[in-house]
């Protein structure tokens, strides 16, 4: 093994727990709390995935939710694409208005 791969190896490793670092930081993740969830039931039930529906489905709609915030504020050229903490219930207050609204 060269040095190169060695540094190699070592970078992709550093940026694998970089990214699970991220993905475990509130300000990074807005479904952190979902996530959580989905651990915890799929812990609790032997890790049958049939018995966390439930949970993976509202994890999967959270995700949904703020890829399309960030999408649209992309679009808009809003930064940061990811609304920081302190703005996103309002931010999902006024999308629940407009769903009912429209209903």
């Amino acid at each position: 093994m060269s040095e190169k791969d060695g540094l190699s190896r070592e970078s992709k490793r550093q940026a694998r727990s970089e990214n699970a670092t991220k993905m475990m930081d509130h300000s990074k993740n807005p479904c952190i709390h979902e996530q959580k969830l989905s651990m915890k039931c799929l812990n609790d039930n032997n890790f049958d995935k049939e018995s966390c529906y439930e949970f993976f489905d509202n994890y999967n709609k959270c995700k949904d939710f703020w890829g399309a915030i960030q999408l649209d504020r992309r679009r808009k050229r809003i930064r940061p694409y990811l609304p920081p903490v302190e703005e996103r219930e309002t931010i999902k207050k006024e999308y629940m208005a407009n769903q009912h609204s429209q209903s």
